[in-house]
């Protein structure tokens, strides 16, 4: 899909001044959902729409703050508007309902917004110069279960939910497998590890993260009852001297490897390998850019690689596939299996030690 200019001139033109101000248009987008302007609008009849006077009666609004909003969603093809009444449109419906655009509106303007404006220092000096609007760490990792709200919980329900799907699909192959242990390699939350194991009792499971999202992760697995039959590693994986824990059935490892650099993920994925049994597999949950079947899936990860750039750690990003699986030969190892599509987004990337012949 990106293999020619798809733009007109006429086109390109509208589409340069919707970027110049598309600070401004966000933050009018985001007005209007969250002060009831889209929903006045979405419970009007379809064909009546709303006068101006009805938004105002409906939002609580002064007359100059709709009039303004309205206008701008016009612009915007948010709304539309025939003999003075104000209809939703198409883009307005699914800005006010569809949960991956709410997730991913949230996500921008409580995590990312402040910081974008850090880009090109964070650019030139590799490092997340935007971090600072939230927080006080080196890189976001290290205040991932402690950072302000509203980011925190935007920054969870972003994570969990491009996770979420996959994990259901992911699950039901595993109970195929059967493995009899399970090490979580870069655990966040805990909540992959609590899916597995809740549905399968049999099953040991290893968590490795960072201290601090242990914490999260064991209070989760806690409040669960199902501390039991899980381990905790505590490990820095960019130490050089760290190794993984040895002698797990698989090692998985989900939406993680994308937090890291490419000389980073080489290390972590040698690892990874070093701790490989002889009979264990090695499983890789990630999204690829290029793998995307929609534009709009592809759009929204190319746009968080630059979050990962101000914000997360300077250094990583969403991967084309064809990057991320060379980085994979580098570390020694050989994708057996590769399905793009899990749970609408996903690739699980299924690999073995890559012996030489």
């Amino acid at each position: 899909m990106f293999e020619k200019d798809a733009l007109t001139a006429l086109q390109a033109v509208t589409a340069a001044q919707s970027l110049a101000f598309s600070p401004l248009a966000f933050q009018a987008t985001l007005v209007m959902r969250d002060r009831g302007v889209l929903s006045a609008l979405a419970a009007a009849a379809p064909k009546a729409g709303c006068s101006l006077e009805d938004i105002v009666s409906a939002t609580g609004l002064s007359t100059y703050a709709v009039r303004v909003l309205l206008e701008a969603g016009l612009g915007l093809n948010i709304v539309w508007r025939k003999y003075d009444r104000y209809h939703l449109g198409k883009l307005g419906f699914f800005i006010l309902n569809d949960e991956m655009t709410r997730v991913n509106f949230d996500f921008s303007r409580d995590v990312c917004y402040q910081a974008a404006a850090h880009l090109d220092a964070s650019l030139s000096e590799g490092t997340p110069v935007g971090l600072q609007e939230i927080g006080p760490w080196t890189t976001l990792y290290e205040g991932l279960s402690i950072m302000p709200e509203p980011a925190l919980t935007s920054w969870h329900k972003f994570d969990h939910f491009y996770s979420s799907r996959a994990f259901q699909i992911v699950i039901e192959k595993l109970k195929t497998e059967s493995p009899q242990s399970l090490m979580d390699v870069g655990c966040n939350t805990g909540k992959w590890a609590e899916l597995c194991l809740s549905q399968l009792p049999a099953l040991l499971v290893g968590l490795v993260d960072l201290p601090l999202q242990l914490e999260q992760a064991q209070l989760r697995l806690e409040n669960a009852g199902l501390t039991g039959r899980s381990v905790l590693h505590p490990r820095d994986l960019l130490d050089p001297d760290t190794r993984l824990p040895e002698g797990y059935d698989l090692i998985w490892m989900s939406q993680f490897l994308d937090c890291f650099s490419d000389l980073e993920i080489i290390s972590i994925l040698t690892k990874a390998r070093e701790a490989l049994k002889p009979s264990a597999r090695f499983w890789i949950l990630e999204l690829f850019w290029d793998r995307q079947r929609f534009e709009a899936a592809a759009l929204s990860l190319q746009q968080t690689s630059l979050y990962f750039t101000c914000v997360a750690n300077g250094n990583s990003q969403m991967y084309d596939s064809k990057v991320f699986l060379e980085l994979i030969a580098q570390a020694g190892l050989r994708v057996e299996k590769s399905t793009d599509e899990v749970g609408g987004y996903h690739t699980l990337l299924e690999c073995v030690v890559n012996h030489p012949t």
